[in-house]
């Protein structure tokens, strides 16, 4: 089954005809930089490439959804495994543009400096336990780094005193006592 058919072939939404699911199809297709992928057959494409095709039915169904009902949700959990640079950045903006419309995201991220630059509100879990909770600014601090993920990796802030961000190191003080903590 082609990539592009996946989003297409399950209609949802009150009113929309064809023409209307093609159009949110071809915005969707584009947004996560796909559309020339549409042909290919999913399982042949890569990781990446799979990944965004996946965001791409979750772009239609957000689309559509709101036909239906005004408030909606966007989950992503790591949404950024197997993607590049580039494709980090336009995931996360499409993320963004979506929150700014009044949709709510919340997204499961092990790259703490993505989520530092992309979150309004950040919640740290160690072992399933709430630990920490509020700005990006305001929770990544050395203390926490190295009590809940043991390694000792300053923050810094960029420019000084704003976004913070992890520079990992080699030489970093690991808590060898713990090796649950991977």
């Amino acid at each position: 089954m082609p990539a592009a058919t996946a989003c297409a072939a399950r209609p949802i939404g009150r009113g929309l005809g064809a023409r209307d699911r093609s159009a949110i199809l071809a915005r969707a297709l584009a947004r996560a930089d796909v559309a020339h992928l549409a042909d290919r057959a999913y399982p042949t494409l890569s990781g990446g490439e799979q990944a965004r095709v996946q965001f791409a039915r979750v772009l239609c169904q957000l689309e559509a959804g709101r036909t239906v009902a005004d408030r909606q949700v966007l989950f992503l959990d790591e949404p950024t495994a197997s993607l590049d640079l580039r494709h980090q950045g336009a995931l996360l903006d499409a993320a963004a543009g979506l929150a700014a419309t009044g949709v709510a995201v919340v997204a499961i991220l092990h790259d703490l400096n993505l989520a530092a630059a992309y979150a309004d509100r950040l919640l740290v879990l160690d072992r399933g336990r709430l630990v920490a909770g509020g700005r990006p600014v305001e929770v990544l601090t050395d203390d926490l780094i190295a009590g809940v993920f043991g390694v000792r990796w300053p923050v810094g802030r960029v420019p000084a005193g704003g976004q913070p961000f992890l520079l990992p190191h080699r030489d970093a003080d690991r808590d060898a006592s713990d090796p649950a903590r991977d």
